[in-house]
């Protein structure tokens, strides 16, 4: 299995949701382009996303491979943000989905387009 936050590492009250962790479990981790994050790049990135949008509550799951959006559960709003990590405070925002199984199913919608290009 993958690399995760631990309880220790999550914020308090948030686990992870059932269906992210059977997809982890059944080793769907690469959806090229989106990949899921675990290990030393999940908690570097994780910090990161504390220090660059303080005012935000961000648990990041995956990252897009060809540009610097990263997939998020949002504490405060609910459900998925995807943000353009680096974009300025305010700017970060790309999309948003209702669920994990929302943002997977895009995920691979992106999957079909990454492979045709």
């Amino acid at each position: 299995m993958a690399d995760l936050l631990t309880i220790d590492d999550l914020p308090e009250g948030f686990e992870y949701p059932d269906e992210f962790v059977r997809v982890v479990e059944l080793g769907l981790t690469n959806l090229e382009p989106w990949w899921i994050f675990d290990g030393d790049l999940l908690r570097r990135r994780l910090v990161g996303l504390q220090e660059r949008y303080p005012g935000r509550r961000l648990v990041p799951f995956a990252r897009r491979q060809d540009n610097d959006d990263v997939a998020c559960w949002d504490l405060d709003q609910g459900g998925i943000a995807v943000v353009h990590d680096f974009a300025s405070a305010g700017w970060e925002q790309r999309a948003r989905f209702e669920d994990f199984n929302s943002w997977l199913r895009q995920a691979i919608e992106d999957l079909i387009e990454f492979e045709s290009l």
